[in-house]
């Protein structure tokens, strides 16, 4: 399953969107529960169905998810659970659910919705680069469609409820995944990470919560949801993040004053690492791919585009390897097809 999206890059990843150099992608996502019905951390197995089959229902109605595709988790075997985590479409939390559940991907990964996850609807919505208005605009659209077929558990003074706490309100998290190599090596990263969490914002890891920052690819979303109207929430996002990409431009423009020569040199060894080596690690990979995507932001290096290493970023993981080559690989077998496929797509640039 998931080889057409395998084959494709989503538009999330494009590096079309504004601030695109610095800010990867924009990220709102929407936690909604259906009324009357148990939660599905409590909920016995023939509740879960029956939300699969309202949900697949509604979007089958929906004509903002007209042209997507909706899978039952039954379906979706362990491999093409780890690709889609990779793929940023489903949650590390999915992935351990049993019983009753889905997924909708839209045909360019702009929109996914989770069934049965922590809540019973994770509505999802990515855009390429800083666009949380519009991912925004996307997502209440989605949102408004379920609800024309589905009676969502809603408080006049709690907002909507959700299964945790700290989701209750609008049920919204708003986040940016945002490059930061030149505060990581002035140092300075955790003074920015000090001033973001004062600001009541989380600071997390490539895959987001309890996930390794790889690659100096941080995730920065908004902590609190109740008592805040979803523009609210992302327009307060959106001027941090602005600030982030001051400090970090400041930062690399320090680097180009201080040492020039060296972060060219660091640049142009990764592009040479990567173009040439015979076995890479996911960690290597991500460091060396980094190096070269600020290369290209501070215009030492043009030979690719920052496009490009997006797509490098996202395909390199593992089990996008493993579906890239058709078979199941051990972590040896990895580093060597890591490598293959990194230096096949710059040598093909």
């Amino acid at each position: 399953m998931f080889d057409d999206i395998a084959n494709q890059i989503g538009s999330w990843l494009t590096g079309d969107g504004e601030e695109s150099a610095i800010v990867l992608s924009s990220r709102v996502r929407l936690a909604r529960n259906i009324k009357e019905l148990t939660y599905p951390p409590y909920a016995e197995a023939s509740v879960r169905e029956n939300v699969v089959n309202f949900v697949a229902a509604a979007i089958g109605k929906s004509t903002e998810l007209s042209q997507g595709t909706f899978y039952r988790s039954e379906d979706i075997n362990e491999l093409d659970r780890f690709f889609l985590i990779e793929r940023h479409l489903i949650s590390p939390e999915f992935m351990r659910v049993e019983s009753a559940s889905g997924l909708y991907i839209s045909p360019q990964e702009e929109a996914a919705i989770m069934v049965n996850e922590e809540d019973h609807l994770r509505i999802q919505s990515l855009c390429s680069g800083l666009s949380l208005r519009q991912a925004l605009e996307r997502a209440m659209k989605i949102d408004d469609d379920m609800a024309a077929s589905l009676d969502f558990d809603y408080d006049t003074d709690f907002g909507f409820l959700t299964s945790c706490p700290t989701n209750v309100g609008t049920g919204m998290r708003a986040s940016v995944l945002i490059h930061l190599a030149g505060l990581v090596l002035t140092k300075e990263i955790d003074s920015v990470i000090d001033h973001i969490t004062k600001l009541g914002l989380v600071v997390r890891g490539f895959y987001g919560e309890g996930s390794d920052v790889w690659g100096n690819l941080f995730q920065v979303s908004n902590q609190t949801t109740l008592g805040r109207s979803e523009n609210d929430i992302a327009e307060s996002l959106e001027k941090v993040t602005t600030q982030i990409i001051e400090f970090e431009n400041k930062a690399r423009e320090r680097l180009v004053a201080d040492a020039e020569n060296e972060i060219a040199d660091k640049v142009w060894r990764a592009h040479g690492i990567l173009k040439n080596a015979r076995v890479l690690t996911s960690e290597e990979t991500m460091s060396l791919l980094s190096a070269v995507r600020l290369g290209i932001a501070l215009s030492i290096f043009d030979l690719v585009s920052i496009r490009t290493i997006n797509e490098l970023v996202l395909l390199s993981q593992p089990a996008h390897l493993q579906k890239h080559v058709g078979e199941q690989l051990d972590a040896a077998e990895r580093d060597v097809a890591r490598a293959n496929l990194v230096r096949e797509r710059l040598c093909n640039v």
